[in-house]
């Protein structure tokens, strides 16, 4: 059966909203006995601001990059549609856990591109959850929820690969557990990956598997990009001009993050979740985003 988000974003907000001024007037019937008791009803008031109230109504955006965060939770295997609460932080792996949304399986989410990677098993996801009927405007709903303008999917994109782990390292308080992987200051190659499913061949998997394609992948535009700049002329020239600088400087970005990761695989990196999230970040600290 095919859902909307928006209903089920409305049918929170009343229970949030309702929970909020349940506790509103519990606080202030509390205020007004202890009021009446000590007789002072000269100097205070029972009402309570709502700024005091210690739960939270609902808010759209806050809600639905939480929506993401745990969509991002499911394809990693940290969470599952199938049972509550963490599914995977380490530990046994338990496959019969996940059903519904089956984890990636080597542990690494590239952000290079609408068509593979992160962006693609997110569609999947609210695909799954939510049907395909109302897939479309599902998406619109999320990306009018974190940006007013754009193409849905465009918005949902750069979301992943801009915004999603500003807003996870803020609140894991710089402590998060799906790291992001760069190439560099160009940013050329993006992924993500899961701290707890990290392990002695994870780094070989990134480098094989997703970074050595993705500089192939360069190396071919660049030579499309230098076959068609012979025979251009004008604005096309020019276009092509800046096309072919910008891979150059991908591709010599590339090959120095290549090389990094086959330092890193020499000295057999190993990470020991009892040391904390900043000890092991830092072990990978030249490949990760900085935080």
């Amino acid at each position: 059966m095919s859902e909307l988000i928006s209903n089920k974003f409305k049918n929170w907000e009343k229970i949030c909203s309702e929970r909020f001024y349940k506790l509103k007037e519990n606080e202030e019937k509390l205020n007004s006995f202890f009021i009446e008791l000590y007789g002072l009803s000269d100097e205070l008031t029972p009402e309570v601001e709502e700024r005091y109230i210690t739960v939270r109504k609902a808010e759209l955006q806050r809600e639905i990059k939480s929506l993401i965060s745990y969509a991002v939770g499911c394809i990693f295997g940290r969470y599952s549609p199938d049972m509550d609460g963490l599914c995977y932080a380490g530990g046994e792996w338990d496959a019969s856990a996940y059903s519904t949304i089956l984890p990636c399986s080597d542990n690494i989410m590239t952000i290079n591109s609408t068509d593979n990677g992160l962006f693609p098993a997110l569609t999947d996801f609210y695909e799954k959850i939510y049907g395909s009927d109302t897939l479309e405007e599902n998406l619109r709903f999320i990306a009018e929820a974190i940006d007013d303008g754009g193409d849905p999917r465009t918005v949902i994109y750069r979301y992943l690969r801009k915004g999603f782990f500003m807003d996870h390292v803020k609140i894991y308080k710089k402590r998060p557990i799906y790291w992001q992987i760069t190439s560099g200051s160009k940013s050329g190659f993006k992924a993500l990956m899961y701290l707890h499913r990290f392990n002695n061949s994870t780094l070989t998997i990134l480098r094989k598997d997703h970074a050595v394609p993705y500089y192939e992948g360069l190396k071919k535009e660049l030579s499309e990009c230098t076959e068609k700049y012979s025979s251009s002329s004008g604005a096309e020239k020019a276009a092509l001009r800046r096309d072919i600088s910008r891979l150059k400087a991908s591709l010599l970005e590339m090959e120095g993050f290549i090389h990094r990761l086959r330092e890193l695989e020499d000295n057999n990196i190993t990470l020991d979740l009892d040391d904390g999230v900043k000890v092991n970040y830092e072990k990978l600290s030249d490949i990760l985003e900085k935080i």
